[in-house]
């Protein structure tokens, strides 16, 4: 398959814990695309809030973004039941999205020469971030599987996190997500739904990688 006439742009919107990054991760691996984890930025803007509440302004938050290699975040820091509702408590707030819209529009639009474009998985990239993206998908999964995929992942760090916990968790982000008035989690038209709840990983991405060899193929690169 021939990228060199133009690159394209993929973007993916999902609830927490749909398994969008990993899907993300493996598309943008398979057509050497750069790959941008949004709500990682968001998670590393309420890590330094909680680290450093005494320097935490717009200019401190601005000079770390400018700074950020985002492939250099540790997952482990960033996963924590309180960075994921900080998290979600400053993606509501107009300044902070500011900062990070510019970062975020910069990865999409403006990739390294060596990739054959961008994706982007988040909460507004299909309408905010990449609206003419070349591929929309909306991931999602019921309460109960996302809860259980990310209790799975907080219990190899601390073992005596509990299920309920990580349920109620992620119904506050759900709610925080869906209902904030800046930029919410909203499934668009032109997005293709991809339901992981009874897929395997393998299964999500042949779905998805269908999709996208179908329209390069019909359309010769886009």
């Amino acid at each position: 398959m021939n990228f060199k006439n133009k690159r394209f742009k993929i973007a993916i919107d999902s609830p927490a814990a749909a398994g969008a990054g990993t899907l993300a991760k493996k598309i943008s691996d398979h057509y050497n695309l750069y790959y941008l984890d949004t709500g990682k930025i968001y998670r590393y803007i309420a890590y330094l809030k909680i680290k450093y509440p005494k320097k935490f302004r717009n200019n401190f938050v601005k000079n770390q973004i400018r700074k950020l290699n985002i492939k250099k975040l540790k997952k482990k820091e960033l996963l924590s039941n309180q960075v994921g509702l900080e998290a979600s408590i400053i993606s509501k707030k107009r300044g902070l999205r500011k900062l990070v819209h510019k970062f975020q529009i910069k990865c999409a639009y403006r990739p390294p020469k060596k990739y054959n474009g961008s994706c982007l998985d988040g909460r507004d990239i299909t309408y905010n971030i990449i609206p003419d993206a070349d591929f929309k998908f909306f991931v999602t999964a019921n309460l109960k599987t996302r809860a259980l995929r990310r209790y799975k992942e907080l219990k190899l760090i601390n073992k005596k996190i509990n299920f309920r916990e990580v349920l109620k968790s992620i119904k506050i982000r759900d709610k925080s997500d869906y209902n904030r008035k800046v930029a919410p989690l909203k499934k668009t038209k032109d997005s293709v739904l991809i339901n992981t709840t009874k897929l395997s990983k393998r299964s999500c991405f042949l779905k998805i990688k269908k999709i996208i060899d179908r329209k390069l193929n019909t359309n010769g690169n886009l």
